[in-house]
């Protein structure tokens, strides 16, 4: 890595721990300041829910396009702007249809950031210091959102709406000085499609979808983010309550405990992980999180105690953690090595895609099933975990050697007398 892009690195780290920072004053308190302080009801606060979702589905397949043609940093730019008068007019808003259309203006931009930001860390980043620059992102990310959560929580105040109005100006000036920040980054040359013809879209959605490892990547990536991520604040979180009978407070506890677990685990899993095979790590991932739906099913289902039921339900959260910090590095430079030159931005936005997808699914499947099919839900998340473990397996079948494992690049440079070796990055 050149000292150029180990600068423009570190900015595009300080930009990602500022939008998660802003992010974590807002989202933990959306619905009680929609339904209760506004008054809007719990109708308008779950829609405004879905809008966050249906924004995203709408931007990001435009969104890949944009960031081939145009390159990542003006298209951060753009997105950044869209969620900074999203957030303040969100926390101005006095009427649903004010409300619904700020959300719609914040998940748009919150959802081209994500894209965005990975197609940076990949041109700032060579094969061998992918890995790494993933997990310092995604613990950056997970830090924000804490400190933000922690110090929201204290200024906020559900009788005041003034209080909310601030939290989100707040978020809206983490934005604005994010864009100030990334103004500042010099990012390496990289291509782009700046002449590409008309049908070239289409065209680029072609060799995606005929790139068999890609496609199977989103597949297990839909079942990693529904099975995972798509229940935490929905079906866990009431299959909890109701059949395990945790108390709020030790709710708050278990997602205290998956946070720790990222931001303790993280680097410390890393070196483990940059010498596996990434399809081994997956499989290791949906064993994981299998035990973890177990430790669930014993909170719920089993006889013990309440302080053995809680303990069970916190360790749940933990073991989701430590699997979150195996994938970080995992899954994120593996989309970038499966995308040809030039492309890595249509294959981060897809990737997201499927993310926003498996998060818009997840609650919507799990919570009713969490609140009121207690062993069904345990089984069928089960069973999703352990197809994990089948698919990372199936995928791997797909991959080069020096896809499944970096570290072997390396080995192979030694081998060479230090001689840089032509290896194929498409699938």
């Amino acid at each position: 890595m050149t000292r150029a892009m180990g600068a423009a690195m570190r900015r595009i780290h300080v930009g990602n721990a500022l939008s998660a920072f802003g992010l974590g004053f807002t989202v933990p308190y959306l619905y009680v300041y929609v339904a209760q302080v506004r008054g809007l009801g719990a109708m308008t606060a779950g829609l405004v829910l879905a809008v966050f979702a249906v924004a995203a589905l709408v931007v990001l397949p435009f969104a890949g396009r944009a960031i081939v043609r145009r390159g990542p940093l003006p298209v951060l730019l753009a997105a950044l702007i869209t969620a900074a008068v999203g957030a303040l007019s969100l926390g101005l808003a006095g009427n649903a249809t004010a409300v619904l259309l700020s959300a719609a203006g914040l998940g748009a931009g919150q959802a081209v950031m994500q894209p965005a930001l990975a197609t940076m860390i990949v041109d700032c980043s060579s094969a061998e210091t992918r890995s790494r620059a993933f997990a310092t992102q995604f613990f950056l990310q997970n830090l924000g959102l804490g400190v933000g959560g922690l110090i929201g929580g204290h200024l906020v105040d559900a009788t005041r709406v003034s209080s909310f109005t601030l939290l989100f100006s707040i978020e809206a000036a983490m934005f604005l000085l994010l864009v100030v920040v990334m103004v500042t980054v010099r990012m390496p040359h990289s291509p782009q499609i700046g002449k590409a013809p008309a049908g070239s879209a289409k065209g680029s959605w072609k060799q995606l979808l005929s790139n068999r490892a890609m496609v199977q990547l989103c597949v297990l990536g839909f079942v990693l983010f529904f099975a995972c991520y798509g229940q935490f604040e929905s079906g866990l979180s009431a299959y909890g309550v109701e059949a395990a009978g945790i108390s709020t407070s030790a709710l708050g506890t278990a997602l205290a405990a998956n946070t720790g677990m990222i931001v303790v685990a993280q680097f410390l899993v890393l070196r483990f992980v940059e010498r596996q095979r990434r399809s081994r790590v997956i499989a290791a991932v949906g064993l994981i999180w299998a035990v973890a739906w177990i430790a669930a099913g014993y909170a719920g289902l089993g006889h013990g105690s309440q302080a053995m039921a809680t303990a069970a339900f916190i360790s749940t959260y933990a073991l989701f953690g430590l699997g979150e910090a195996m994938l970080s590095p995992t899954v994120a430079p593996l989309v970038a090595d499966l995308a040809p030159s030039g492309l890595a931005g249509q294959y981060n936005s897809a990737f997201a895609l499927v993310k926003q997808l498996a998060l818009a699914v997840g609650p919507a499947v799990g919570g009713p099933m969490g609140a009121s099919l207690h062993a069904p839900y345990i089984v069928t998340f089960l069973l999703f975990s352990l197809g994990i473990i089948y698919l990372a397996v199936r995928l791997g079948r797909q991959l080069t050697d020096v896809q499944d494992q970096p570290s072997l690049r390396k080995s192979r440079v030694v081998a060479q007398g230090g001689g840089t070796p032509v290896e194929s990055i498409t699938a």
